[in-house]
């Protein structure tokens, strides 16, 4: 797919990302030390739906769209709040225009003592992300292939911290590199929260790539999956996932609210299914 996030900025991969990160962050905060967060694939920071290329797919309205448009349950509105409450301070009226990316969420989110990290590579992405948050001294944005961030800039000095692995999937072996990366990351830097984001898709190797996660003898590895449609008619991305580890002790149990609910809401056929289990620690499931 073309990666470029503009056009696929607000989908239904987005909206399950971007829920659980606003709630990681939120549960950061419950201790007033300082964190950091690093984004390793930051892309520009916000998306412009009305653009050209957002307008080719719509893909946000069958997310962020639709989910504004649902009727939230008392306890799935509190746990989105966070998240929806920054959307829709971005935009003026119920009629989305504008999305955040993973960048600018954190930076609604966070507080005056915590710091952003944020890599980018892609060259004009870079220039609109540097533009984009230029002046704020919560921010640093570095023009750096985000893989080599998870060496190079951990641990964070404040010594808490959640790291966001967002890869493009345009290349092969990129799922090996996840498991490669955090690896890498985890010796370093063993106490963070890490939560990476991978593709559903027709022949991904996704049950090799949670083997492998296991193999790293992690003792605390937390999984989500939604996924909006069958594969039987599609190569293209039927959902995603989310590997979480050193997960707030709540986010389980927030996971078995929350995925129920956006699989209802987001589905697109009457495949669409969520799960969520431990790929290692805590209860060792597969529910």
């Amino acid at each position: 797919m073309n990666y470029r996030h503009i056009y696929h900025a607000g989908n239904f991969a987005d909206v399950l990302k971007h829920a659980v990160f606003a709630r990681l962050i939120t549960y950061l905060q419950k201790k007033e030390a300082a964190f950091r967060i690093l984004d390793t694939h930051a892309g520009t920071g916000q998306y412009d739906l009305s653009s050209a290329e957002a307008q080719k797919t719509g893909e946000w309205q069958t997310g962020i769209g639709r989910l504004l448009a649902t009727d939230l349950p008392d306890d799935v509105a509190a746990l989105l709040a966070p998240y929806l409450d920054a959307v829709r301070a971005m935009n003026a009226t119920p009629e989305i225009a504008t999305y955040p990316g993973s960048p600018k969420l954190a930076r609604m989110l966070m507080r005056k003592q915590d710091r952003l990290s944020l890599m980018e590579l892609h060259e004009a992405d870079f220039a609109t992300l540097q533009a984009r948050f230029a002046g704020d001294h919560h921010v640093r944005a570095t023009k750096l292939d985000g893989w080599l961030s998870l060496a190079g800039h951990l641990p964070p000095k404040e010594r808490r911290g959640l790291v966001l692995v967002d890869p493009p999937f345009e290349k092969e072996g990129e799922f090996e590199r996840l498991v490669d990366g955090l690896a890498k990351a985890y010796r370093r830097f063993a106490t963070g929260t890490y939560c990476l984001w991978y593709p559903l898709k027709k022949g991904a190797p996704v049950s090799a790539f949670h083997g492998a996660l296991e193999g790293l003898g992690i003792p605390k590895t937390l999984c989500a999956e939604l996924s909006v449609r069958s594969d039987r008619e599609s190569d293209g991305l039927i959902g995603s996932g989310l590997v979480i580890v050193n997960p707030p002790y709540t986010l389980k149990a927030e996971l078995n609210i929350l995925l129920p609910f956006l699989k209802e809401s987001l589905a697109q056929d009457r495949f669409a299914s969520q799960r969520s289990f431990w790929i290692a620690g805590e209860q060792h499931d597969q529910n």
